[in-house]
């Protein structure tokens, strides 16, 4: 009697029946418990294959194995994500750096970050723009390598207070010459710590910049 193969993605086995075969899926207890069936009841002169009884016992083996790796990797993921969310309620109260472009402003509460600056800048300039696309006020900002920061406290360029709500940040740098775009970063204060699942992780929740994935933080002030 020969023993039948078993498929090593699933530990499915596939028997044989008239017309068709039938798939049927199998345990590890299953699969060792119809194997000393067969090896039992195997017929004296047509023995099981050994080089397929070894093959088959293999393929058990990863399966069980890549069964076990996954539960494990579960296990350790749901621990760590806990770890780090517990580690994540001391951010709150704290400010966070992370790349945007927008942020929301109320009276009293500027909107700060900084402007990644390349070498050789002249100038550097951000720019502060209403939700209606109008342009609020022009910020000058020091022209050094790296990042710099800025603040706007929420005045015009007229000098007028503008009202709170949400404001869209760009800047301007000019090197040799030719104007570009440059990339900004906006400060956020963390009021409480989401827990996520899967990809999306520890999420930090801020009046300023909304929810913030943790992996996207720049700096913690």
């Amino acid at each position: 009697m020969s023993t039948a193969p078993i498929n090593s993605a699933n530990g499915s086995t596939t028997a044989g029946s008239g017309a068709g075969s039938i798939m049927q899926t199998l345990t590890a207890n299953d699969f060792l418990t119809l194997m000393t069936a067969q090896l039992k009841n195997q017929d004296p002169l047509n023995p099981a294959d050994s080089n397929q009884f070894l093959s088959q016992l293999a393929q058990l083996s990863t399966v069980t194995g890549i069964s076990s790796m996954n539960s494990t990797m579960s296990a350790l993921s749901t621990s760590l994500l806990s770890s780090q969310a517990l580690s994540s309620t001391a951010l709150v109260g704290h400010s966070i750096l992370t790349a945007g472009s927008a942020a929301n402003y109320s009276a009293g509460h500027p909107i700060s970050g900084a402007v990644q600056v390349p070498a050789n800048a002249s100038s550097v300039t951000v720019t502060i723009t209403d939700a209606s696309g109008v342009v609020v006020r022009h910020i000058n900002v020091a022209a050094g390598t790296g990042l710099q920061s800025f603040s706007w406290d929420g005045t015009s360029d007229g000098g007028a207070a503008a009202p709170s709500g949400a404001y869209d940040v760009s800047a301007n740098v000019n090197v040799g010459g030719t104007n570009q775009g440059a990339a900004t970063l906006l400060d956020g204060t963390v009021m409480s710590v989401s827990l996520g699942s899967g990809a999306s992780g520890i999420t930090l929740n801020t009046p300023e910049l909304g929810p913030v994935a943790l992996s996207s933080v720049v700096e913690i002030g």
